[in-house]
């Protein structure tokens, strides 16, 4: 069973002023597409045919770069769109506000903490909010399309990521990596954010 590119939920330019239709064209069109092809084309006549990309994922060979990057990519890609959402931001509430105060203080904080981590990530990667069984929540972030399901990351289930990779961002912020960022707190869907956190905790 082959994977296949997701339709976005809303138009490309749904989302503008914070992020252009354009970049969210070449970005869905071009860099999500390219990572799902190519993973259909790493698993092809492999055991991993036929099975689903959490499994994919949490039983990955991290040896194996074709699907390390292009499962990834094309997870990642999947949980982005989704996060998103036109007339969102502001702040979760119910029981992930709770969890993200017990676990950084305020929201302001958690904003520092989650932006400190997408700025500071080196050349390309994702930034994440992840919850642990239990509830308990924490921000990480990964290197190019690795993620938090994969061996080794130890950063819970994803409920939140933000692309860093330059093509997320540059047509419109250049290199001001820190002003994508926060932009990216105003088209937050925290209903979406939510349901993960309820569903994985």
């Amino acid at each position: 069973m082959a994977f296949t590119l997701p339709k976005l939920p809303y138009a490309y330019d749904a989302l503008e002023p914070y992020i252009d239709a354009r970049t969210m064209e070449i970005h869905h069109t071009k860099h999500h597409n390219a990572y799902t092809t190519n993973l259909n084309a790493a698993i092809a006549g492999t055991d991993l045919d036929n099975q689903s990309i959490e499994t994919i994922l949490t039983t990955l060979d991290m040896n194996n770069a074709a699907v390390r990057n292009n499962a990834g990519g094309y997870y990642n890609h999947n949980l982005f769109w989704e996060i998103m959402a036109p007339k969102a931001g502001g702040q979760p509430t119910g029981e992930l506000a709770k969890a993200i105060n017990d676990a950084f203080g305020s929201f302001d904080n958690f904003k520092t903490a989650f932006s400190k981590a997408a700025a500071t990530r080196f050349g390309s990667g994702w930034a994440w909010l992840c919850v642990h069984k239990g509830g308990k929540v924490e921000v990480c972030s990964t290197a190019n399309q690795d993620n938090p399901l994969m061996p080794t990351m130890q950063c819970g289930f994803p409920i939140l990521g933000l692309d860093v990779w330059e093509h997320a961002y540059y047509l419109n912020y250049q290199n001001r990596r820190p002003d994508y960022i926060e932009a990216f707190f105003n088209i937050i869907n925290w209903d979406k954010v939510a349901e993960l956190y309820n569903n994985n905790k």
